[in-house]
């Protein structure tokens, strides 16, 4: 039961962080490009290559601390649901350039980011 309750708690607190990122990056942007998105993907991608490479150094109690911030506030905030239904609007209206420049930036950008992430804790450590 209390690994249910540190997912909840995370998973809440993490999806009221992603309303909140997207609603500053929506005042800053007039394009229909999905910026809001893309950016709580990449620093959420970036956060999770730093949190689990400081739990791989420190591997005592870090299972609670992973279901709260990884699986919890880290799968509340990221959101490959809206990332998939603007992919798909793009491809709808047949704006193919900025469809493949979100995929791309989407999944190459996370791959970097979460290796950015795990490369800054390791040098530091």
């Amino acid at each position: 039961m209390n690994n249910i309750l540190l997912v909840f708690l995370g998973g809440g607190t993490g999806a009221v962080a992603r309303y909140a990122m997207a609603v500053v990056i929506g005042k800053h942007t007039t394009s229909s490009f999905p910026y809001h998105t893309l950016s709580i993907n990449l620093l959420g991608a970036f956060l999770i290559g730093v949190i689990m490479e400081l739990m791989a150094l420190r591997a005592s109690g870090a299972d609670p601390m992973r279901l709260l911030l990884v699986t919890g506030f880290l799968g509340g905030f990221t959101t490959f649901s809206a990332f998939s239904l603007e992919s798909t609007l793009m491809l709808q209206k047949g704006d193919y350039a900025s469809l493949l420049t979100y995929i791309g930036a989407s999944v190459m950008g996370t791959i970097i980011a979460v290796m950015i992430g795990s490369g800054i804790v390791k040098s530091i450590s």
